[in-house]
């Protein structure tokens, strides 16, 4: 193969190469161009489609489009949208034992926490915060947490017109009132099912 050859080889043999003289010079040999392209069915063509979406949509219900934000698509269940703070539905204290292994992981340094021990001698988690300006959703926080406390939600409307933008503990920490609205996440190490029946019941007396 020629070196022309080889650089002619992706042009088929119905190519036609537009030369500047072709295009028309006067306003008649631009009407008369307008004209044959309408007469050769291209502009009725597309018109006809366009019909029929728009009666479709009228008189048929058949919406192309999501009428968003009333409507929604559904997403995927391991999407990485804001983050979300479980708790414990028995109970519902946090899962959360301020072990900052989300913090020490975070690729993005968006996490900040602060403990405190509490009256209980215990650690509790004081201040929770993730700067969603940094944050990429990777999802390490939630792979690394051992108590399955910080997860991914799907709420991913999350602009802001502030550009610090911190969202706080209070903001994705389960409320006390909506225990039966939470989904447990369904990754490893999760609760399965069955949990309740695989407990051994602690006795009372020791």
């Amino acid at each position: 193969m020629s070196f022309k050859e080889f650089k002619n080889r992706n042009i088929s043999e119905d190519y036609v190469t537009v030369q500047e003289d072709n295009y028309p010079k006067t306003e008649w040999e631009s009407f008369k161009q307008v004209l044959t392209r309408s007469v050769k069915g291209e502009l009725f063509t597309g018109l006809k489609i366009t019909w029929k979406m728009m009666t479709g949509a009228l008189f048929k219900g058949e919406m192309a489009t999501v009428q968003y934000p009333a409507e929604k698509l559904p997403i995927g269940p391991r999407y990485r949208a804001v983050h979300k703070l479980l708790v414990l539905l028995e109970s519902g204290s946090e899962r959360c034992i301020g072990c900052g292994l989300c913090e020490k992981i975070c690729i993005a340094n968006c996490i900040r926490m602060e403990t405190k021990i509490d009256e209980n001698s215990r650690k509790a988690v004081n201040e929770y915060t993730i700067n969603m300006g940094r944050c990429i959703f990777c999802g390490y926080c939630a792979e690394v947490c051992p108590e399955l406390a910080i997860v991914h939600g799907g709420r991913y409307e999350n602009s802001s017109e502030q550009r610090a933008h911190f969202s706080l503990k209070e903001d994705i920490l389960t409320p006390f009132d909506q225990l039966n609205q939470q989904t447990e996440f369904a990754g490893f190490g999760s609760v399965s099912p069955d949990a309740d029946e695989k407990i051994k019941k602690t006795p009372l007396s020791y």
